[in-house]
């Protein structure tokens, strides 16, 4: 049972950041571009395989599932319970500072999540938040009657 909680948590956690990060890539200039670091990253892999990507709006609609899978996975480990607020924090930071600091490395490129401070900042925030949000799911759904 607690593994169904730590999954639905992990699941809250992806669909906030990406909805926020969604909502960011329209209204600010500066906001990070996650989605085209998927779209690069299952492009990149699907080519090594000797495979044909899919055209940009399926790319594009690929890149989002997989963040909400993996991001869902990713977030599940915050967990349930008081120690899921720690967890889901340090799973936060800790994304945040590898989307910053890896794509250049992987070959993806820097300017999706590194163009700018302000978009290293958001970078880091929208996973952070994501974390927070798993860990407060994941610590609502522990709460039973005799145990908040």
């Amino acid at each position: 049972m607690e593994v169904s909680k730590a999954l639905v948590s992990g699941l809250a956690g992806a669909v906030a950041i990406t909805i926020a990060h969604e909502t960011l890539r329209r209204l600010v200039p500066e906001a990070p571009r996650m989605d085209v670091l998927g779209m690069r990253a299952i492009s990149k892999t699907m080519k090594k395989a000797g495979a044909q990507p899919p055209e940009s709006s399926s790319l594009r609609a690929w890149a989002m599932l997989g963040d909400i899978v993996s991001n869902s996975i990713y977030y599940s480990f915050a967990g349930v319970g008081k120690d899921a607020w720690l967890r889901g924090g340090l799973l936060g930071a800790g994304a945040g500072a590898g989307a910053v600091l890896l794509p250049g490395p992987m070959g993806l490129g820097t300017d999706p999540s590194n163009r700018t401070n302000s978009t290293r900042v958001m970078t880091v925030g929208l996973y952070l938040m994501g974390g927070l949000v798993a860990a407060a799911v994941g610590s609502a759904l522990a709460c039973d009657d005799d145990n908040c």
